[in-house]
């Protein structure tokens, strides 16, 4: 235990990477998360790996929002809310678009702007998810279990185009970290037709569960050291050591909630020809009520 916490501070304080000064500016002040509620902003980048042969692929420089979920803890709060990257939103100086695209406009400075005016609510910290790291971080647990339907997508074009090709059975499936970041990617399942973004959400949700549970498992705390190790550096973060620390306390304490979506009702066409999810106002702000009750 003593020395998975040398371990994390170490790599929190030295190895962990900051996010800009422009995302730092655009958060609300925060205060101590054990005892006030506080709201994080956790989005993931669709940045691929350099070498992929997917046409279109970018490896480098802008790249839109794969994941974007709010967690609300502390202060006898715990709730999750996660946005599906096709919703309609307006984009502060780019108008009408998909939320994901704030992060290509303007990083994590201009996600934290959209979500607090489309959302109104304030948004105190901020993780970005190194998705190159991710597979690192769920291996360092010794993998995952996931339960869920049959999948088989192509990442990347799939193996035949330098990609990843994922093939999961029904059931419940011990996965190693490149197939849970493959996972928490698949739009597309080839095993199921009908399966859409809100899918992916949920499933990425159940990847957060299923390694929160290998966590807490006597399997999990043998390898504490190596999750303390690897952890830090899978984000960035306007958190230090000590407020990735206090973070993790809270949620420890308080647990993160009971996962839930963002529910659209209806779909618009966005000038460039491409379809949206759009949430009304009055079921917007119920669905915000009930996460800053949680």
């Amino acid at each position: 235990m003593a020395l998975s916490l040398v371990i994390f501070l170490y790599s929190a304080q030295f190895l962990q990477t900051q996010v800009d000064d422009k995302a730092k500016a655009a958060l609300s002040p925060a205060g101590i998360p054990i005892v006030s509620p506080t709201n994080i902003l956790i989005l993931g980048s669709d940045l691929r790996a350099k070498g992929t042969k997917e046409p279109g692929a970018a490896t480098s420089g802008p790249s839109r929002s794969d994941s974007i979920q709010l967690m609300r803890v502390g202060g006898g709060h715990g709730s999750k809310l996660s946005i599906p990257r096709d919703t309609v939103v307006n984009i502060p100086g780019y108008g009408l678009n998909k939320v994901n695209a704030a992060y290509a406009f303007g990083g994590a400075a201009l996600s934290i702007r959209t979500l607090r005016s489309y959302l109104g609510i304030d948004i105190n910290h901020v993780i970005v998810v190194n998705f190159a790291k991710f597979p690192n971080l769920v291996n360092s647990m010794g993998g995952v279990d996931f339960t869920g339907g049959c999948v088989i997508s192509k990442i990347n074009g799939g193996f035949a185009n330098g990609g990843y090709t994922l093939r999961l059975k029904a059931g419940t499936t011990h996965i190693d970290g490149d197939q849970a970041l493959a996972l928490a990617r698949t739009r597309k399942n080839e095993c199921n037709p009908a399966d859409s973004d809100l899918t992916r959400v949920i499933n990425q949700q159940k990847i957060i569960n299923a390694m929160r549970s290998r966590l807490h498992s006597p399997f999990g705390f043998i390898r504490w050291p190596f999750i303390a190790w690897n952890a830090p550096q899978t984000v960035s973060t306007d958190m230090g050591a000590a407020g990735l620390l206090s973070l993790i306390a809270t949620i420890a304490s308080s647990g993160s909630g009971t996962p839930a979506f963002l529910k659209p009702d209806g779909v618009l066409t966005l000038p460039d020809g491409g379809a949206g999810l759009t949430v009304s106002p009055a079921s917007r702000q119920s669905q915000v009520q009930k996460f800053l009750d949680g």
